[in-house]
């Protein structure tokens, strides 16, 4: 039952019993772990108040072999993202990085996974207001491609052929790509404009972009995810960001 020490995020927080918190965490060396936190609730206990959802920092934590569970027995604070908490969409759109990394993370040791979810939660806190969902779309699609499923938006995905960029195209989100008009004629896929494939191709790669309309961008992304990621199944989290944008709107 060795003593580890790694840096972490913690990515969802719930209570156990009166005094606990049970936290599933991402870290840097032994990725997706669940701990338990003995004594977090209690007025007076060690953990202070910096045991909540986003929160980076040096987790120490008993690590048992064969055990899901482990003991967390200190945590040492770099960043507390409190004002991811403060706007309705910047917290949606955190959940749902931290949802995702829940439901295909695995205990491998990931870094480059770890550096990815840093830098989403990071860019989703300094975002100016107009940019954040460009920017949640564009972390998402970041870590979707991270994953291994990026989308097929460069060649078509029944012949083969280079795309030009001035080539509209037929978008089918169930075979994880682009067709060319000519190999797309009845497939079912969606002709869609150069200009938004474009948009599109920066956004899996990372790269925010000032968006007029995004409603399209956020179906597209919620049924590629379930077709291709999630085995048919959503996210609450994708759930509550459609919620909170009907309201704005």
């Amino acid at each position: 039952m060795p003593l580890v020490s790694a840096a972490s995020i913690i990515l969802q927080v719930f209570s156990y019993s009166d005094t606990s918190k049970i936290l599933r965490v991402l870290t840097r060396d032994y990725g997706v772990q669940s701990v338990i936190a003995k004594g977090a609730l209690r007025p007076k206990s060690r953990f202070g108040g910096v045991l909540e959802p986003f929160t980076e920092g040096t987790a120490s934590f008993l690590l048992r072999d064969a055990r899901d569970l482990h003991t967390l027995t200190g945590f040492e604070l770099l960043k507390s993202r409190q004002p991811l908490g403060n706007d309705l969409i910047r917290f949606g759109g955190a959940s749902l990085i931290a949802e995702l990394v829940l439901r295909v993370g695995s205990e491998e040791r990931d870094p480059a996974l770890f550096d990815t979810i840093t830098r989403a939660l990071d860019h989703i806190e300094a975002a100016e207001p107009a940019m954040v969902e460009s920017i949640v779309l564009a972390e998402t699609w970041s870590l979707i491609s991270h994953l291994g499923f990026a989308p097929a938006l460069d060649e078509c995905i029944t012949c083969g052929r280079s795309i030009e960029d001035t080539e509209e195209v037929s978008f089918d989100y169930t075979a994880g790509g682009v067709r060319c008009l000519e190999c797309g004629t009845g497939l079912g896929g969606r002709v869609v404009p150069a200009a938004a494939r474009t948009t599109l191709r920066r956004l899996v790669a990372g790269q925010p972009v000032k968006l007029e309309r995004t409603p399209a961008h956020w179906r597209l992304l919620a049924r590629f995810l379930s077709h291709h990621v999630l085995e048919g199944q959503t996210l609450h989290s994708l759930d509550f960001l459609a919620e909170t944008m009907s309201d704005v709107e």
